[in-house]
C-alpha cells in the first residue's frame, strides 16, 4: 500500500502565498525521502523541493529564497510553504516518495495538485 495525497493547490496572485501538503500512506516501506516536483505545460517536469529522512534538503536555484519544504515524520506528511508566488511557478505540483523494501528503492507519485499565478 503506497498512496500520496496532495492538497493545498490554488488560484492566487503574484507575490501571495500556497501550502502545500502531501499525506503518504506507505506502509510495508521505510521513507528516505519525499520531495515536490511541479511540471508547466508544454515543460519538462522539474524537481523543486526534496527533504530525505535524515533531513537533507534541496531546492532547485529559482525558489531558493521563497519557498520551504518541511514534514512532519509523525503524521507522514510533507509540506511546501511557497512565498512571494510569481506566475512562472504556474504548475501542477506532484509529491514524490522515495521508499525502500529490503534491498530495492521505489518511487511513488501523488495526482497532483493545480497551482496557478496570476500577474
Amino acid at each position: 500500500q503506497v498512496q500520496l495525497v496532495e492538497s493545498g493547490g490554488g488560484l492566487v496572485q503574484a507575490g501571495e502565498s500556497l501550502r502545500l501538503s502531501c499525506a503518504a500512506s506507505v506502509n510495508m516501506f521505510s521513507i528516505n525521502a519525499m520531495a515536490w516536483y511541479r511540471q508547466a505545460p508544454g515543460k519538462q517536469r522539474e524537481l523543486v523541493a526534496r527533504i530525505t529522512r535524515l533531513g537533507t534538503i534541496n531546492y532547485v536555484d529559482s525558489v531558493k529564497g521563497r519557498f520551504t519544504i518541511s514534514r512532519d515524520n509523525a503524521k507522514n506528511t510533507v509540506y511546501l510553504q511557497m512565498n512571494s508566488l510569481k506566475p512562472e511557478d504556474t504548475a501542477v505540483y506532484y509529491c514524490n516518495a522515495m521508499v525502500s523494501r529490503g534491498a530495492l528503492e521505489f518511487q511513488y507519485w501523488g495526482q497532483g495538485t493545480q497551482v496557478t499565478v496570476s500577474s
